[in-house]
C-alpha cells in the first residue's frame, strides 16, 4: 500500500477546493445544456443567439469576447447561423472594414421562443442556493478570476 502523500494543509485545501469547483462547474454545464440541446443549437450557436438578443448588433471581436469564444470557430459558428437565416451580416457604419453581426427576425422569434425555458432551466439550477449565497458566490468567482 502507497503512502499517503502530504502536500500541507493549505495545498490540500487548495487541490480540494479546485476539485470540487470543476465537479460542481461540469455540473451545472451539463445541466444547462439540458435546454439548450433541446432547441437544437450547440452551446457556441446559442451563445451568440443569445449575445445579439440582448445587447444588439455586435462586431465579431465583441462576440468573441461576450461569449468567451475563439475567432476561428465563431467564424464558422455564424457562417452556419447565417446559413440558417438567424443572423446576418452588415456594414459597421463606423468602419467600412468591418461588420456587423445581426440578429434576423427569425432568430429573434427563435430566441423568443427558446429563452425563457434557458431561464427556467437556470432559475432550477441554482435554486439550492439563497440569494445572499447566489451574491457571495459571485464574489467569490470574480475572485478568484482576478490574476
Amino acid at each position: 500500500m502507497k503512502d499517503r502523500k502530504d502536500y500541507g494543509k493549505e495545498n490540500e485545501i487548495n487541490l480540494k477546493a479546485l476539485i470540487a469547483l470543476t465537479r460542481s462547474f461540469n455540473s451545472v454545464r451539463k445541466r444547462e445544456m439540458k435546454t439548450i440541446k433541446k432547441s437544437g443549437l450547440t452551446i457556441s450557436r446559442f451563445g451568440v443567439l443569445e449575445i445579439l438578443y440582448h445587447k444588439g448588433n455586435l462586431r465579431i471581436s465583441d462576440i468573441i469576447e461576450g461569449t468567451l469564444s475563439t475567432g476561428g470557430n465563431m467564424t464558422v459558428v455564424i457562417d452556419n447561423l447565417e446559413r440558417e437565416n438567424l443572423v446576418k451580416r452588415k456594414s459597421d457604419p463606423n468602419d467600412g472594414r468591418a461588420s456587423l453581426i445581426c440578429i434576423t427576425d427569425k432568430g429573434e422569434k427563435y430566441m423568443k421562443e427558446i429563452f425563457p425555458e434557458h431561464v427556467e432551466n437556470i432559475g432550477d439550477i441554482f435554486s439550492k442556493l439563497t440569494i445572499k449565497e447566489k451574491e457571495n458566490l459571485i464574489e467569490l468567482l470574480k475572485k478568484l478570476s482576478k490574476p
